[in-house]
């Protein structure tokens, strides 16, 4: 799979902006991002990811074949849950159904689990996002439960499904893959 992940570029904001113009992606996303997604919304938030502590903030792009295919981030979390850490990422749609999503999922968990202390890493996908579940399940992530009326997007209230990917199961995995 030609598929890496690399800190964010200035330079990369036209594209962002491109991929994120789409309301079948921004359907997936929660909200706060505006539609439409301009470049100086990437630029922003391409500078926000660029400007965050660095050992809480782990943000990406998702290149396939040298193009910004998408973005995904780890977030540590605080206080009692700080080896605790929140992901997240979407795949632009011309890039959908080319394994690229879980490619990128695979090198941010390598990333954060040789690079850092955190030793949980949770995803908190919309139920009916069988796409992104699949990543999920395809990297080693267990299915914790469903989160029942968890989120209201676009005035409808969904279920959310919890999945975690432990670091000693993502160690087993690993092996297993090799």
């Amino acid at each position: 799979m030609n598929c890496t992940i690399r800190r964010w570029k200035l330079e990369d904001a036209e594209t962002l902006s491109l991929l994120l113009n789409n309301e079948n992606i921004m359907n997936n996303l929660r909200d706060g991002l505006p539609y439409p997604y301009t470049k100086k919304d990437a630029e922003e938030y391409i500078q926000a990811m660029l400007n965050a502590d660095p050992d809480k903030t782990y943000a990406f792009a998702i290149l396939y074949e040298n193009q910004v295919a998408g973005s995904i981030g780890v977030f540590r979390q605080e206080n009692i849950h700080n080896q605790t850490a929140e992901m997240g990422y979407y795949i632009g749609e011309p890039y959908w159904g080319k394994g690229i999503g879980t490619c990128a999922v695979s090198q941010i968990c390598h990333t954060i689990f040789t690079k850092t202390n955190i030793i949980r890493i949770y995803a908190e996908p919309f139920a009916y996002n069988t796409a992104s579940c699949r990543i999920l399940e395809k990297n080693g992530f267990q299915f914790e439960g469903t989160l029942r009326q968890n989120a209201v997007k676009n005035g409808k209230i969904l279920d959310m499904k919890m999945y975690s990917l432990i670091k000693t199961d993502w160690q087993a995995h690993k092996r297993e893959k090799e």
